[in-house]
Order: C-alpha cells, then sequence, then structure tokens
C-alpha cells in the first residue's frame, strides 16, 4: 500500500522544482502540523528569503541552527550561524550579525577540525575586509574557504570562495586573472550545482564585477542568463531587481533610455517587495537618464536615494555638479571618490575625473589621469577600456593644442563605440572629432560632425549635448533646420497654446504621436518645457 504524500513530501518536491510560493506554503503546514526536520527548516528558510520574506527567513534559519544543536550537529549550526551573519549585515542589522558571528566562531573553534561551518565563517569574514579595502587579506580568507569547500566536496561552499577569489583579484587590479576565476564560478552556476540563494548571489556578484571591469560581452551574456534563471522562477522577489538594475545599465549604453527608466523602476518597484540589495544599482541608474537628458531635479533625487545606501553615486553626481556650473565641488567629489576607490572602481572614474579636470582648467591633472587610464591598457584590453582611453585622451590633445593627434583619437573612438553600439558615446566622439576638425581649419568636416552628433543626440533626447553642440556651431542658425516640417507644424501650435489633444485633432493625427513629437522638440531644442519652446521660437525667429 502506498505510504500518503505529506505536506512536508509536497513541500520537498516544489522546491526541487523551483515553485517557491508551493513550497513555502506547503513547509509551512508541514512545520505547524509537526515541526520540520532542521534540514528542511533551512528549505523553509531558503524560500522565505527567495520570496523577500527576510524576517521570515532569518527566524526560521535561528530554528534551524537550534535545532542542529539540538540533534548533536554543530557544524551545521556553524553553517545556517554563518549565513545568518551574510543576511543580517546586508539587511542592516550589524548588532544582531555581530552577535551571529560571534556564537559562530565560538561553534566553529569547538569543533577541533576543519569544517563545512569554519568554511562558510570565512565568506563574511573576507567580504568584510574586501570592502574595508584589503582585498589581500580578503584574498586570503576567500582561499582557505575553497581549500575547505574542496576537501568537504561542499560545492556552495567551492562556489562562493572562488567567487570571493575572483573579486579580490579584480580589486587588486588584475582584471584577466579575476574574471576568469569569475567564468568559472559561473560553469558551477550554469550547470545547476549551486543551491538557489548562492546562486542568485554568484550571478548579481560577477555581473557586478563584469561592470567594474568593464567587460561589456560578459555583462551581456550573463544579464541574458540571469534573465533566463529570473524567468523561470516567475514568483521570486530576491535577485530580480539586481538583474534589472544591471539590465538598465546595458540599456543606458546602448541608448534605449525610455526603455532602461522602465526597467530601473521595475527593479526599484521589486525592492520595496523586499529586495534591497538593488537600491544603489536601480536608483543609480535612473539618475543617470535624467542627468544625460537634462532634468536636473530628477537627476539629484535618484542620487540622493541611492546615496542613501551607504554608496557614493560617483560619477553620476559629480557630473551633475559640473552641468550646473559647480565646477569647484564637481571635482572635490571626484577626486574624493577616485582616491578612495580601489584599482577596478578608479579607472571606472578616471573619464569622468579627466573631463571635470578640463573644465576646471586644471590641464596637469587632466594629463596625469589620462596617461593612468592609458597606462592600464593592455593588447587584450576590453574594447569599452580602449574606446573610454581613447575618447580622454582626444579631449586632453586638443586643450593641449595637438589637433591632428586629437583627430584620430577621437575616430578610433568612434569606430570602437560604433562597434559597441553605443550611440550617446558615438556621437560625443564625433563632436570631439568636429572640435579637432575646426581646430585644423577644416569647417566642412567640423560642419558635418556637428550636425551628425547633433541628431544622433536629438534621437536619444539628450538636451544638454544638444545644447553644447549648438553652441560649438556658433549660434543657433541650424535649429530650425533641424526640426522637421511636421515638427516645426507642432511647434507653432504650441505657440499658439493649443493642448496635444488639440493638435491631435487639428493635424489629423494621434495625441500619442503628438506627445512624441512634443518631446523630440523639446530634446532637439535643449529646453525642458512647453512654455520654454514658444519662448525660445520667438526669440529665434523659429515661427512666423
Amino acid at each position: 500500500m502506498t505510504a500518503p504524500v505529506t505536506a512536508l513530501d509536497l513541500g520537498r518536491s516544489a522546491f526541487t522544482e523551483r515553485r517557491w510560493s508551493d513550497a513555502l506554503e506547503c513547509l509551512v503546514r508541514a512545520d505547524s502540523e509537526g515541526g520540520l526536520p532542521p534540514q528542511d527548516m533551512e528549505l523553509l528558510a531558503s524560500v522565505a528569503m527567495l520570496l523577500g520574506l527576510n524576517g521570515d527567513g532569518v527566524e526560521y534559519l535561528s530554528r534551524a541552527h537550534d535545532e542542529h544543536l539540538t540533534v548533536g550537529d554543530p557544524d551545521s549550526a556553524a553553517r545556517c550561524a554563518a549565513w545568518l551573519v551574510m543576511f543580517l549585515m546586508d539587511m542592516g542589522e550589524y548588532a544582531r550579525g555581530s552577535g551571529w558571528l560571534a556564537k559562530a566562531k565560538r561553534l566553529v573553534e569547538g569543533l577541533g577540525h576543519p569544517s563545512a561551518g569554519e568554511g562558510y565563517l570565512l565568506i563574511p569574514t573576507g567580504l568584510g575586509t574586501l570592502r574595508g579595502g584589503d582585498p589581500e587579506a580578503g584574498y586570503g580568507f576567500f582561499n582557505r574557504a575553497l581549500e575547505i569547500g574542496e576537501s568537504l566536496g561542499e560545492k556552495d561552499l567551492q562556489a562562493m570562495g572562488r567567487l570571493g577569489l575572483g573579486t579580490s583579484r579584480l580589486a587588486l587590479g588584475y582584471p584577466e586573472e579575476g574574471l576568469l576565476l569569475l567564468d568559472e564560478v559561473m560553469v558551477s552556476v550554469t550547470a545547476g550545482e549551486v543551491s538557489p540563494i548562492p546562486t542568485g548571489i554568484i550571478y548579481c556578484a560577477v555581473l557586478g564585477s563584469c561592470r567594474l571591469a568593464q567587460d561589456v560581452g560578459r555583462a551581456q551574456e550573463w544579464t541574458a542568463a540571469l534573465e533566463r534563471w529570473c524567468g523561470e522562477r516567475p514568483d521570486m522577489v530576491m535577485f530580480g531587481a539586481q538583474c534589472q538594475a544591471f539590465r538598465a545599465e546595458l540599456l543606458i549604453l546602448h541608448g534605449a533610455w525610455d526603455e532602461a527608466l522602465a526597467v530601473a523602476r521595475a527593479a526599484e518597484g521589486r525592492i520595496r517587495k523586499g529586495d534591497p540589495d538593488a537600491t544603489f544599482g536601480a536608483w543609480y541608474q535612473e539618475g543617470e537618464v535624467f542627468r544625460l537628458r537634462g532634468q536636473w531635479e530628477e537627476a539629484e533625487q535618484a542620487f540622493k536615494i541611492a546615496s542613501e545606501t551607504g554608496f557614493e553615486p560617483e560619477p553620476g553626481l559629480a557630473l551633475l555638479r559640473l552641468a550646473a556650473g559647480k565646477t569647484a565641488e564637481a571635482k572635490a567629489r571626484i577626486h574624493r571618490a577616485a582616491a578612495a576607490a580601489d584599482p577596478a572602481n578608479r579607472r571606472r572614474l578616471l573619464p569622468a575625473v579627466v573631463e571635470i579636470d578640463l573644465q576646471s582648467g586644471d590641464l596637469a591633472a587632466a594629463r596625469t589621469a589620462v596617461d593612468e587610464l592609458a597606462g592600464g591598457l593592455n593588447p587584450r584590453s576590453r574594447p569599452l577600456e580602449v574606446a573610454l582611453a581613447a575618447q580622454a585622451e582626444a579631449a586632453v590633445l586638443l586643450a593641449e593644442g595637438e589637433a591632428e593627434r586629437a583627430l584620430g583619437a577621437a575616430r578610433r573612438a568612434w569606430r570602437l563605440w560604433y562597434t559597441l553600439e553605443a550611440p550617446f558615446h558615438a556621437a560625443a566622439a564625433r563632436v570631439m572629432a568636429g572640435r579637432a576638425c575646426a581646430a585644423l581649419g577644416d569647417a566642412d568636416s567640423a560642419a558635418m560632425e556637428f550636425e551628425a552628433a547633433l541628431a544622433d543626440f536629438a534621437d536619444l533626447g539628450a538636451a544638454p549635448a544638444m545644447a553644447g553642440v549648438q553652441a560649438l556651431r556658433g549660434g543657433q542658425s541650424g535649429n530650425k533646420s533641424l526640426l522637421s516640417p511636421r515638427e516645426s507644424e507642432v511647434l507653432a501650435l504650441i505657440a499658439a497654446g493649443h493642448s496635444n489633444k488639440s493638435i491631435a485633432r487639428l493635424l489629423y493625427l494621434s495625441e500619442k504621436t503628438v506627445a512624441r513629437h512634443v518631446s523630440n522638440i523639446l530634446a532637439k531644442l535643449g529646453v525642458p518645457s512647453r512654455a520654454a519652446a514658444t519662448t525660445y521660437a520667438f526669440e529665434h525667429h523659429l515661427i512666423p
């Protein structure tokens, strides 16, 4: 006779099949009916965390720790305690995390032999030293964790240890070695050898490392893999927001700013459901879209929220200050951030250092920064790194009066940006090329470069960049020709006081189409509102 299927059996099956909500319901019922063995209590804790129920997850994991001690398994209890340290620290509950850290250490010391608990406990210790600015010490802790994981056959511990090693090597300035270690981790993850929570942690950490290393190809590949992983687990809250935040950054690079904004806001929605890890990334990327569009107040607010996570929203906020004419503050912010950054983060900040130093008139400092940026390149450097270095070099060469060399650097940068499908950066490289052509006395080539850049910036809605090009063209005489005939009609009706609904009726268009025309007009003229567009149109004779 077949034994009846219990709630515990159903919960275990649902967990295996990644049906987290079903697993939670069944395991909670099994717990209420007679309690759970400690291993199943750990499953329940994992499910709660994956569904964004952080408080419940901590409670279940605490109970699993106690049950392991009750049945005489201090090693498993120490493993639970180590995970509690990581969860609580990540949730900002540092006092409770420190308490569990002390408890875990006592357990490990009492064992008298290497254990999985000892290995897992090395992970938060290594993270603490890494985040505290000592990646060399962190590397040592992670290496010992990996050794213990390999000796005990603990796949999760091996993966977490190797992740720490790769991250540490990146922080120490060895990107190729670090990325190879991370690729090795991802092989284990994509093969399904690692359990769900470590898998999500690894995905997000690897994507963050690709961002630091400016490896667009790897970032796109692993972001797609993370999207698939999250998509197969539709009720999962944990890690979903990080996926969206990383997607937003790639979308910004590729010029899909509306989509990037929508994705960042989707990430923020998931954060409110219990995924705080992506708070910084989501709000920072939203701030970047607003900054590039010239929506200063919105950018300021987004960067402010991002900064509340404890991370500095740089280089975005420093560049926002530069756009506002607060050059001294921008310079102080970016240099402070660069000085405090590890080698990988510092390289990410150097292009902004160059831009801000040039704007402040400190050519010597800009030259020092661009030389540092170029000095980190080698034949295996990633295209994004090479493009950033070439563009920064072009800007400094122009300031140094080396227009011919600047033109070559700008065109090298443009070719790379074009290959990377990065339209904003490609247009900025064309501006640099136009400036070099103008300095060389080639007015026709300069005009062509400026016109092409202006059209690309207009398509993106990059109002501040458009205004910069218009100034270089020597006034606004090109604005009228920049508007399409239909946009000129819409502008005339805006100036006459018509609403979008009225314009749609008069021109036999949909309101959605009119709204798009209005958005394009504001972007092309580099103005923030319909009223400003009206004033601008009369002042510059764009309408009768």
